[in-house]
Formats: structure tokens, sequence, C-alpha cells
């Protein structure tokens, strides 16, 4: 699968970058364990998690495929698609700290490190999907270069990110954000890319009035950061049960191809012509 792209053993992942492997820059290790609390739990997560494994089936139905996920963190999403038919995986993550907890978890997944600014890859897959990662990075239209030319031809791009600059809130420097995006900005940049946006779409669009009401009424800190954090992010079961059946509805409009005009979270598909 990795073609000419060089790599070294540690601790038996292949690390691509292994320069930054140990660095945990700007993001704690213990993040890793908070995050996966979060994504167990989470209305938003498990309604983003059904979207997107619609998005991969799409792509899927028409033959097997080879699918890449950018930024995969301990392997949440990957292994919601673990035994689709025909669909071999493979997801990175610039940490090791992280792709050590994905492996523990198990399943017919391989998980490699590589930095998402230098991907080494050429014309490898046919699905690649980054699900809120640029948004943490600087340089994100290197990654966009990047997966452009990690795709095949006609390999398709499933990108998701955080929307609107004016719902910035406390909660995006708790979580490292470098931007939140506008809609033609982040279709610039992938075109600039060299890929063709062929869907864009707000997410979170039922539930934005309590999302746009909760942000900017949010400006306070507090002493502990990740107190601060569950705070935000943390929900009774009920709250959660209830938003999940709200984010149905956002679900079946996007897989009806609507493009929904605002929303917390922006998803855009693109193809590599």
């Amino acid at each position: 699968m990795t073609g000419a792209a060089t790599f070294r053993l540690v601790d038996g992942v292949k690390c691509y970058h292994p320069d930054v492997a140990e660095s945990y820059e700007g993001y704690p290790e213990s993040g890793f364990e908070v995050t996966d609390d979060v994504e167990a739990e989470s209305f938003w997560v498990r309604s983003r998690t059904r979207l997107l494994k619609h998005e991969v089936s799409r792509v899927c139905g028409r033959s097997g495929a080879r699918m890449l996920e950018v930024g995969c963190g301990t392997g949440v999403f990957l292994r919601s698609l673990a035994g689709t038919p025909g669909l071999e995986l493979l997801g990175s993550e610039i940490y090791l700290r992280g792709l050590k907890s994905a492996r523990a978890r198990g399943g017919a997944i391989e998980f490699i490190q590589l930095d998402a600014t230098r991907i080494p890859f050429e014309a490898e897959f046919d699905i690649v999907g980054a699900f809120d990662v640029i948004e943490h990075i600087d340089d994100d239209e290197a990654v966009l270069r990047g997966i452009s030319r990690s795709l095949k031809p006609g390999g398709e791009l499933l990108l998701t990110v955080p929307q609107h600059p004016f719902l910035w809130s406390r909660l995006d420097e708790l979580v490292h954000h470098k931007r939140r995006y506008t809609r033609k900005d982040l279709v610039r940049k992938v075109q600039e890319a060299g890929l063709r946006v062929s869907y864009a779409s707000s997410f979170l669009f039922t539930c934005f009035p309590l999302m746009l009401a909760s942000r900017l009424l949010d400006r306070g800190s507090g002493s502990d950061p990740k107190d601060e954090f569950d705070r935000r992010v943390r929900f009774s079961p009920l709250v959660n049960t209830v938003l999940d059946a709200v984010m149905r509805v956002d679900e079946a409009l996007i897989r009806g191809r609507l493009s929904l005009p605002w929303g917390g979270s922006l998803l855009v598909v693109a193809r590599k012509a």
C-alpha cells in the first residue's frame, strides 16, 4: 500500500515522520483517553459517524475501496467501518500514543504514524477522510495538497471542519483549534489543492440555535482546562438522546443531497479529476 514511501518501525508501528511522533506539542497525552470517553457518549459524534458511514458506503458501493483516515485519533470511526465488504482501512495519526491506543483495541485496520502536512503517498487511495482534523493544523493547505496527491484519479475526499468564525469560543481554545471556516474559504482551499467539490453542506443545522446561544454566551475560563472542557461537551444521557434524535433530521436532509445553509460543522465531498 505504501509504495516507495519510507518508514521506520517504532514499537511495531510504521513511522513515516518519527521526528514528531513523540512531541505531543499542544496536545496532552491524556487527551486520547478523554476524547475516547467523550466520543462514546456524544450525540454529535454518533450522528457524524452515521452520516460519514453513509458517505463511505456510497463510494464503496461502486466497487472495493482503499481508505485512509488522516488524523484518526484512537481509530473510533475506522472501527465502525470494520467488516464493510471490500473496504481496506488505514488510519494515520501524528502521535504514537494515540496509535498505540488504537492498535490495542484490535480490528482489521492498519495504523501508521505520519505528519499530515507531509503525506508520503501517490495515487494510493479511493477515499481519504479527514474529520475535524485540519482546523488543528497551521498549514491546512499542505494537508489538502497531500490528500489530493494520495488519491487515485476519481478518488474522493470526505472532509468535516468546524464552521463560522463568529462561533469562536473558549471551547475552540481548549481543543487547540487554529481556525473555524467559512464555506467559501474551505471550498477555495479544496479546489486549489486540485480537487473538484461535488457537494458541500452545513451540519448541526437543526441544533444550530442552541449551539449559537451557548457559544455566544460562553466567554468565561476557569483554572482547570479539563473541567472546562467537560463542562462544555458532556451532557446528561437524556439530553444526548434527545439531541441524537434531532440530528437525524440533518442526516436525512444530507443523504437527500440538500445543501443546508448554516450549522456548527461543514461537510465537503470532493473528487480528484
